[in-house]
Formats: structure tokens, C-alpha cells, sequence
């Protein structure tokens, strides 16, 4: 089997990561099939993305992503490549990944990925 387009990190252990993404892996359940995308747990792997920098509590807060020529993406930028293959979303990605609303979109990812991250550590999920 061929690399996937992109490998998507995140973490099970965060009930909303979890739910989020086993709902997208149900959206691309012919491209998970095909290989072209692979969602990986961290907590398996957690020095899975130390080659790039990427801490296991990097990875805890933030998605992280591998695309095809093995380029980190982080983010708001996971989560509009993942729209883009996403059947029926991409009109997501075109609209928050634009030039123009990709500042705030991945302002407005960070905001909430960080008040989701601390509410984790408050319920002690890891």
C-alpha cells in the first residue's frame, strides 16, 4: 500500500478529539479503506512525531498531520485538509481556509483547542 495523503494525529483520550474524529473517519470510510488518509492515536505513538518537533502534549492540544510529502501540518490547517477530502465538506474548507478567514480560523482553532486542552488536564484525561 502506497503512503497515505495524509496521516491525521490525535488524541482518544479527549472525549470531543474522539468523538470529532471517529465521526470523519465515518465521513471517509472509502478513503481510510483506500489508504489515502490514516487517523493514529498519540497516546500509542506519542514519540511518533519527534522527528518534527512535535511533543506528545503538543500533539494532546493541538491535531497534527502528515500529509504526502511528509510535511507537519498543525491545527486549523489539519482540520481544512481533512474537509477537503471530507465528501460534502469541502465548501468548510474553502470558506475558513481562504487567504483571507485562514488568519482567523486558525485563531479561532487555537482559542479553542487550548480551553479544550486545559479542560482535559482539569479531568485528569491523561
Amino acid at each position: 500500500m502506497s503512503k497515505p495523503l495524509l496521516t491525521v494525529w490525535y488524541n482518544t483520550r479527549c472525549p470531543v478529539c474522539d468523538a470529532g474524529i471517529r465521526r470523519q473517519r465515518r465521513r471517509l470510510i472509502e478513503a481510510v479503506k483506500a489508504g489515502r488518509i490514516e487517523f493514529r492515536d498519540i497516546n500509542f505513538e506519542p514519540a511518533a512525531l519527534s522527528a518534527f518537533g512535535a511533543s506528545l502534549e503538543d500533539i494532546r492540544r493541538r491535531l497534527h498531520a502528515t500529509d504526502a510529502g511528509s510535511r507537519l501540518l498543525t491545527g486549523a490547517d489539519v482540520a481544512i485538509a481533512v474537509w477537503r477530502m471530507t465528501p460534502g465538506e469541502g465548501w468548510l474548507a474553502t470558506l475558513l481556509g481562504n487567504p483571507i478567514a485562514l488568519p482567523l480560523t486558525r485563531f479561532a482553532y487555537d482559542r479553542f483547542a487550548d480551553l479544550l486542552y486545559a479542560w482535559n488536564r482539569h479531568k485528569c484525561r491523561w
